[in-house]
């Protein structure tokens, strides 16, 4: 079996890059993608791991507010088998849904150019 997600959104945040025991790069993202419209509409985040040299080029490129598309792959969290859980700051629960990114596309502009994505900015 196999599953593959797509999402596009902008980063909630600069993104954090560490390194492994064994040397290897890897890059968080915060994305944020937003779903329905109107008072319904609410965001979804998505954290999202980029390993090795795509990690360190998204590290160095992407800022709190580009716009990206991922192509990865959904980890559930082992104690749910679902998303990530927790309690926000105020008390409210949260989720996040992890994502190990197989690619990552730059839709905005050069560092510095982000901007924040509204329906009308979409592809499709």
């Amino acid at each position: 079996m196999y599953h593959k997600v797509i999402i596009i959104g902008n980063l909630g945040g600069d993104p954090t890059m560490r390194y492994t025991n064994d040397g290897t790069p890897v890059t968080t993202l915060s994305v944020a993608t937003n779903e329905g419209s109107g008072d319904k509409k609410h965001t979804i985040w998505w954290r999202v791991s980029v390993w090795r040299k795509q990690g360190e080029v998204c590290n160095q490129y992407l800022t709190k507010g580009s716009k990206v598309l991922v192509e990865g792959v959904v980890q559930a969290d082992p104690a749910t088998g679902g998303p990530r859980l927790w309690d926000g700051n105020d008390g409210k629960p949260r989720a996040s849904y992890e994502v190990t990114a197989t690619n990552v596309r730059f839709l905005s502009g050069k560092k510095g150019d982000a901007a924040p994505a509204g329906e009308d900015d979409l592809p499709f």
